[in-house]
């Protein structure tokens, strides 16, 4: 449990945590999540557009774009209300769009990823406003529905759509999980890249009697499987840790026990830092699948998934060093500057200006019964305001 003592803001970060968590959002189903939201903000003066955006073969995303005040600096805030489906409900303590409450802990999808970290972002800019009017400068928010899917038609296309309108950003902080085990643990500057794809190996298929009539892409995919992981991508570099190589599933689709199937197929995730683009990964993988398949009589390919995430770090400069000060005085804790993890949306919003990453602690995202202290809710919305403060002392005139 946190032991951040809670602020007293004119928005109750809980509350609008548990508002959202009742929204049934999971990918892309908007769920009542960003409607809630943009009536909130609306209220309290925000000029807010929900916006959808929808590509051949995708599902239809709502997005939400939020802005007050005028000009430079353009501090905004972004995260996602969707959320990965909950699983068995029977496997939940409490249900998982219930938003209960037990022994000062919340539980429910989203509590941490990222609805809680929504809700302490959103209090914080609603207090800040109530107390002080409009900025001297711009506050927005950027809230997907289509992160946790294949975040085709969301921030991606957001960004642009804002930019197309005039919308120039000095600053992001992205409210994902970064904490691995208390508040004030870390704060992301950069992330690695992401490249999955799938690896098909053809053969021939025959009586597993005779197998000189037939040819079996399963001996030829376990050369190719051995060759991609033999010998590691690197060691990493000083920013970033090493890159990553994993295979996720493999299969035949073969029920027969006498059959030599004709095909093999394999799926992979590349996690890779500054050292590769996913150009050159992509070229190392087809040149191993050609060479480890030589000589098999098997044929092979491979199909990127596309919209692959390139590494990328945000230099250390002003913007981290002040949210570092800021973690540092709520918490007591001095957060170490990482590009560990997963990907998230910072990927796209680096190209439009400096982003980091800070929220809450990241131990039960995605899990049954997901939770979080109502302690941390508290405390993360005390940074996120004391930030605010800080951010138009610091950058304003």
């Amino acid at each position: 449990m946190s032991d951040i003592e809670t602020p007293s803001l004119s928005a109750d970060p809980v509350e609008l945590a548990r508002d959202l968590i009742r929204c049934p959002s999971v990918t892309p189903e908007e769920g009542g999540a960003l409607n809630l939201l943009a009536e909130r903000l609306g209220a309290a003066g925000f000029k807010t557009d929900i916006v959808r955006f929808c590509e051949d073969g995708t599902d239809d995303v709502d997005n939400l774009y939020a802005r007050i005040g005028m000009g430079a600096p353009h501090l905004s805030f972004a995260g996602h209300t969707d959320v990965v489906p909950p699983g068995d409900a029977a496997n939940w303590r409490h249900a998982p769009f219930a938003a209960e409450i037990e022994d000062d802990v919340l539980y429910g999808r989203g509590a941490v990823d990222m609805k809680g970290g929504i809700a302490c972002f959103v209090a914080a800019i609603l207090d800040y406003v109530e107390t002080n009017g409009a900025p001297p400068g711009t506050v927005s928010l950027l809230i997907t529905g289509d992160e946790e899917g294949v975040s085709i038609n969301g921030t991606r296309k957001l960004l642009a759509w804002a930019a197309e309108r005039g919308e120039r950003f000095d600053h992001c902080i992205v409210g994902e999980p970064t904490n691995p085990n208390a508040l004030g643990d870390m704060i992301k500057v950069g992330r690695r890249g992401s490249l999955s794809g799938t690896i098909t190996v053809t053969g021939k298929q025959g009586h597993s009697a005779y197998p000189h009539l037939a040819r079996n892409p399963i001996r030829a995919m376990t050369r190719v499987l051995a060759a991609l992981q033999d010998e590691p991508l690197d060691q990493g570099n000083a920013p970033f840790d090493a890159s990553t190589l994993e295979v996720t599933s493999v299969d035949v689709g073969n029920a027969a026990f006498n059959v030599i199937p004709d095909k093999a197929t394999a799926r992979f995730n590349i996690r890779f830092n500054d050292l590769h683009s996913a150009d050159s990964l992509r070229a190392r993988i087809r040149e191993t699948l050609d060479r480890a398949i030589e000589g098999s009589g098997c044929s092979g390919s491979v199909d990127f998934v596309p919209n692959a995430a390139e590494s990328f770090r945000t230099a250390t400069g002003p913007i981290a060093a002040l949210l570092t000060e800021v973690v540092a005085a709520e918490t007591g804790r001095t957060p170490v500057l990482s590009t560990s993890g997963g990907t998230s949306d910072a990927r796209y919003i680096k190209d439009y200006c400096p982003v980091i990453e800070f929220g809450l602690v990241g131990q039960t995202m995605h899990q049954v019964d997901e939770r979080v202290d109502i302690a941390d809710l508290n405390g993360l919305a005390a940074i996120y305001r004391r930030f605010l403060d800080r951010y138009f002392e610091t950058f304003s005139g």
